[in-house]
């Protein structure tokens, strides 16, 4: 699989794939391919005519004192795992080709942004924003697949695409999971294998949760925080960043819950920094109430 690497060659694909009526589909991505991933571009091939998979670790979503150096750079494995799932188009850009010299533009998407994510990690969606609207016009993709684990990231790309009336389809892929519950992410190769162990407690945390409000009618944001904390902090080694009970579409904080609720997480085991969450749907609720 040879990758497509300038943005000229993507566009020339593009332009044929528009002069026969397909209908396109862009999984962006940092590589470091897992199965998470891989469901992303099962969705596209499912939905869409032809698949691009981009693959760029975005420098201007790191922090200064963030991983961007160590983060996996895994191309040749992502390569033959792409193969594997029918060979999207792979577009494989370089810095300067994403970033020319002289580059002096970002996209601030406002108030969605800063709480939780953006206020552990100043300007992180700011590169997020910025990359992502490069990537959609470069691709000129009908339909783009993110994963719901990065939740926030997935509700800032949605009002970025309604309020500068992007036309391009949002579609969110569920989490996919490990044997334990953990959620799938690239991250998750720098655990120690003590910390490995211990990592599970983050999706048992957050399915202990659902039940409370599903089950037992626990409304309170401040009673569920706390279970959550604390079974999380009985595990050991960990350090949590944030716990918050929100609004699925604003993401504003939950006093009380009321019909449905997105929980959130974020937690430092070691050196790694993992994120998680579970939307306590209204269908659920109506259903057990």
């Amino acid at each position: 699989m040879e990758p497509i690497t300038t943005i000229a060659e993507l566009r020339s694909f593009v332009q044929s794939c528009r002069l026969s009526g397909k209908r396109i589909g862009l999984v962006p991505t940092m590589g470091a391919l897992h199965a998470g991933h891989l469901s992303l571009v099962k969705l596209s091939h499912e939905q869409c005519d032809a698949t691009i998979v981009s693959i760029f670790v975005n420098p201007t979503q790191f922090g200064p004192n963030e991983d961007f150096a160590r983060y996996p750079r895994t191309l040749e494995n992502d390569l033959h795992l792409l193969e594997s799932t029918g060979s999207p188009v792979v577009f494989v850009p370089c810095a300067d080709e994403m970033y020319p010299t002289g580059f002096d533009v970002s996209i601030c998407v406002g108030g969605i942004s800063m709480p939780f994510e953006g206020a552990v990690r100043p300007g992180h969606f700011d590169g997020v924003a910025t990359v992502v609207m490069k990537l959609f016009l470069a691709s000129q993709a009908d339909v783009a697949f993110f994963g719901q684990k990065d939740y926030q990231q997935l509700c800032v790309i949605r009002k970025m695409v309604a309020d500068l009336n992007v036309p391009i389809e949002i579609v969110a892929g569920r989490t996919v999971r490990e044997s334990d519950g953990l959620a799938m992410s690239s991250r998750n190769r720098y655990l120690s294998e003590t910390e490995r162990s211990r990592a599970g407690v983050l999706s048992q945390s957050l399915a202990a949760a659902e039940r409370m409000i599903v089950h037992e009618n626990t409304l309170s944001s401040e009673i569920i925080r706390k279970a959550i904390q604390d079974q999380i902090l009985s595990a050991g080694g960990m350090t949590i960043d944030y716990i918050a009970i929100v609004d699925p579409v604003t993401l504003k904080e939950l006093s009380t819950i009321d019909t449905e609720a997105v929980i959130l997480l974020a937690v430092r085991l070691g050196t790694t920094r993992l994120i998680d969450n579970v939307l306590v749907s209204v269908e659920n609720w109506q259903a057990h109430r």
